[in-house]
């Protein structure tokens, strides 16, 4: 899996972005490999395979950068969306215009991620659930596929996180 490499604010001539760069905090880096692990946890899924959440934990952390990222935040967004993903499903369904399986894989782990923050760790704001997982799907996604990764959550936010999207 590769980060997308269009952007919006891309200088057409030469293809770079004209936005600065930022530095990945260690919270956005552990999201970044989550969403990779969940990625490709999903990928050997649904070819039938029995994923090796262990495996492919261990497989993540002997990136370089890996040493870089809040290892308690990646393990907590990881091992839960693996352990309840059929429940965290369960929560996405009514929301998805389409069945889960043909979501695109990137699209699908960022909605895990974003639905186990919503609906699992509540010290986590709700409107942080969201941008983090819209931009999980920005940076690894298709085209759009951010787009639809808010709506869902939108709408998934104003049911699991009713009294905190009221008061705003």
């Amino acid at each position: 899996m590769t980060k997308n490499t269009t952007t919006p604010n891309a200088d057409k001539s030469s293809g770079k972005s004209t936005a600065p760069k930022r530095a990945l905090t260690p919270r956005r880096r552990a999201r970044e490999y989550a969403l990779q692990g969940v990625y490709q946890w999903l990928v050997m899924r649904r070819a039938g395979s029995l994923p090796n959440a262990a495996l492919i934990a261990k497989q993540l952390a002997e990136d370089p950068a890996f040493a870089r990222c809040k290892l308690d935040l990646f393990q907590g967004i990881f091992e839960g969306v693996v352990e309840r993903a059929d429940e965290l499903d369960s929560l996405i369904t009514p929301a998805l215009d389409r069945p889960s399986n043909e979501l695109s894989p990137v699209e699908h782990a960022a909605l895990l991620i974003g639905t186990y923050e919503l609906a699992i760790d509540l010290s986590v704001p709700y409107k942080v659930a969201i941008n983090e997982a819209v931009e999980l799907a920005k940076t690894f996604g298709g085209t759009d596929g951010h787009k639809y990764v808010n709506g869902v959550l939108d709408l998934l936010a104003q049911s699991l996180r009713s009294a905190e999207t009221q008061a705003n």
